[in-house]
C-alpha cells in the first residue's frame, strides 16, 4: 500500500521532489484517477514521489452537513487500494474539521509547499479553502510565486456527460452497475465485516452471514445475484425481511457451495444481478421456497 500519513506537516519530511493530486476523491472514478495518473506521471518523469493528498471525513459532512451525501463510494482502505493500483507512493489524509476549513486557501497551499512540491495535479474546477475561495486561478499564481508546476485537469466525459460521484451514486440506486463500472473503471465492491444476526438463515437451510457496512453506497432493497472475494457466488438479501417483521435495513449473503464459519472476516461483495424485489410471505415456508427458486436462478446466471 502507499505510504499513509495523517498530519500536512509529515508531508516535509518526505523525500522530494513530490508531485501532489489533490481532491475528496470520493470513489476514484476515472474523471479522479486522470488527476492521480497526472501525479504519477510527473513523478516518474523526474523521479520524484507522487503523493496523493485528500481529506476524511467528506469535507461538505462539516461545511454543510444537510446536504452532504448520506452514503461514501469507497472507504480510504479502498481509495488506498485503487491509489496502489495506479502507482501512487504515498497517500496524505488529513482530518477535516471546522478549523481545517476556516484556513484561508493560500494559507493551505503555503503548508503544502513547506515541503519540496515540485507539481500540482487538480481537477480544473476544484475548490478549496476558507468559503471554497481557492480555485485554478489562485494556483496559477500561487506556482509562479512557489516554484511548482501546475496541472488543471479537465474533466472526463462518459455517454455525454461528466463523470461525477453523485451520478455514480444515483446509477448505483438504480441498479445500473454496468453504467457505474464504466464510470469507476473497475467493479463496483463494498468491503463488510460479518457480524452475529439472528440465525434464521440456517433454520431455513439457508445460512447467511450478516454483513455491516457502516454508510457505504447500497442499491435498492431486494434479492441479487452478488459475488464474494471475486470467486465465490452468493445469494443477497437487502432489505427489512418484513416476513419475519424485521425494521432494520440489513444484508444477509447466502453463499452458495461453501460451509464455514465467517464471523468477523471481512467480505468484498460485488452485486451482479437483480433477481426480484423484496416482499412479504404469508409464512416462513413460503419464504422458504422463494429462496429455493432464489438460488436455482442465481445459479443459472453467467457473469464475468
Amino acid at each position: 500500500m502507499p505510504i499513509r500519513l495523517d498530519k500536512l506537516e509529515d508531508l516535509a519530511l518526505q523525500r522530494g521532489p513530490l508531485h501532489l493530486a489533490l481532491g475528496v476523491f470520493d470513489g476514484v472514478h476515472i474523471g479522479h484517477q486522470a488527476v492521480i495518473d497526472q501525479a504519477v506521471q510527473s513523478a516518474r518523469a523526474s523521479g520524484g514521489m507522487s503523493f496523493v493528498v485528500t481529506f476524511s471525513p467528506h469535507p461538505i459532512r462539516v461545511i454543510a452537513a444537510s446536504k452532504a451525501p448520506s452514503s461514501l463510494l469507497a472507504t480510504l482502505d479502498d481509495k488506498a487500494s485503487v491509489m496502489k493500483s495506479h502507482g501512487v507512493d504515498g497517500l496524505l489524509v488529513i482530518h477535516f474539521d471546522h478549523q481545517f476549513a476556516a484556513m484561508p486557501a493560500e494559507n493551505f497551499v503555503r503548508k503544502l509547499c513547506a515541503a519540496d512540491v515540485a507539481s500540482i495535479s487538480v481537477g480544473e474546477d476544484w475548490r478549496f479553502g476558507n468559503k471554497r475561495l481557492g480555485d485554478v486561478n489562485l494556483l496559477k499564481c500561487m506556482a509562479d510565486e512557489l516554484g511548482f508546476q501546475l496541472f488543471a485537469v479537465p474533466p472526463v466525459i462518459w455517454d455525454g456527460e461528466r463523470i461525477s460521484s453523485t451520478r455514480i451514486r444515483q446509477a448505483i440506486r438504480d441498479g445500473n452497475f454496468h453504467e457505474v463500472e464504466a464510470m469507476l473503471g473497475r467493479h463496483y465492491e463494498l468491503s463488510g465485516r460479518v457480524i452475529e444476526g439472528q440465525k434464521l438463515g440456517r433454520t431455513l437451510g439457508f445460512p447467511t452471514a450478516n454483513l455491516h457496512f457502516a454508510d457505504m453506497q447500497l442499491p435498492n432493497d431486494g434479492v441479487w445475484l452478488v459475488e464474494v472475494n471475486s470467486q465465490l457466488r452468493g445469494v443477497a438479501n437487502l432489505g427489512v425481511r418484513p416476513t419475519v417483521d424485521g425494521t432494520t435495513r440489513t444484508l444477509e449473503v447466502h453463499l452458495l457451495d461453501f460451509s464455514g464459519d465467517l464471523y468477523g472476516q471481512i467480505l468484498r461483495i460485488r452485486f451482479v444481478h437483480f433477481i426480484r424485489e423484496e416482499r412479504k410471505f404469508p409464512n416462513i415456508d413460503g419464504l422458504r421456497e422463494q429462496i429455493a427458486a432464489d438460488v436455482l436462478e442465481a445459479q443459472k446466471i453467467t457473469f464475468d
